[in-house]
């Protein structure tokens, strides 16, 4: 284990590194969206009821949209050199993180990335459980951004299955992990399926570029049940201004593209 003199980033490679995983990637990148600086484009994509929830107050897995939202979510993923989720999210809806389409992966090759985008996990505590179904589908690499904190146990368990970097602080410094998207895995653009905590956390950071959002016919209500950004009371330390780009109805659901602007 290595730590940079600068900031002490501990990166533990799988036995092919960083390097082999952007080798296996096939990734030569699209040229239908750039990146911003040293960053990757970030797109968030979401579904929620007329009232805000994005599920449950237990966090279950509620299949609430249509197949045509689900297809627009594997669209979204499908557009993005690596795809990222929290942990947590992971964990509830236990997802492989493919591109089920073959259509889809067909474009994806004629864009000249892989088939199938890299699979990015984000855990400050890196109690990630090896047996999750994403460990179990071999279609693309696995790279895990997380702490120290994780225990030794899920070191030597996920680096056989993913290349680990961890950080010697608390939490996962949002900017350094996607400058290391950009710079070591040239991921220009990014697909993130949250959970709201991570969203949240992009926000707060200036980090997101793009929310594409799906309003489906339910309310579910509940002060528990989280919204986009979660279930924490406080305010954003700012406001967030949103442009609506694209909306589309497709049967009693709204599917709409909002760009996030920027903080001058």
């Amino acid at each position: 284990m290595k730590s940079a003199k600068k900031k002490s980033r501990a990166k533990v490679g799988a036995a092919s590194g960083r390097r082999s995983a952007l080798k296996k990637s096939g990734r030569t990148g699209p040229s239908h969206v750039g990146s911003r600086g040293s960053r990757p484009f970030v797109a968030v994509t979401f579904a929620m009821t007329v009232d805000g929830k994005i599920t449950t107050k237990n966090f279950s897995p509620v299949d609430f949209t249509s197949p045509e939202d689900k297809t627009h979510l594997f669209r979204q993923r499908a557009l993005g050199d690596a795809v990222l989720i929290g942990y947590g999210t992971l964990k509830h809806d236990n997802v492989r993180l493919g591109v089920p389409d073959p259509a889809m992966r067909e474009e994806r090759v004629a864009r000249g990335q892989a088939p199938y985008p890299l699979r990015v996990i984000i855990s400050n505590e890196g109690r990630i459980e090896p047996s999750l179904k994403i460990f179990q589908a071999e279609i693309s690499p696995i790279i895990i951004f997380s702490t120290l904190r994780m225990p030794k146990r899920y070191q030597t368990a996920l680096r056989r299955k993913a290349t680990l970097h961890l950080s010697d602080s608390r939490h996962v410094d949002l900017a350094w992990m996607l400058h290391q998207l950009r710079r070591d895995y040239g991921v220009r653009t990014l697909a993130c399926e949250g959970g709201a905590t991570l969203f949240r956390a992009l926000l707060e950071k200036d980090l997101v570029d793009q929310l594409n959002l799906t309003i489906a016919p339910w309310l579910f209500g509940g002060a528990n049940a989280p919204t986009l950004t979660g279930l924490s009371k406080d305010f954003l330390p700012r406001s967030v201004r949103c442009s609506l780009t694209d909306m589309r109805m497709v049967g009693e659901e709204c599917f709409l593209t909002y760009r996030i602007k920027r903080r001058r």
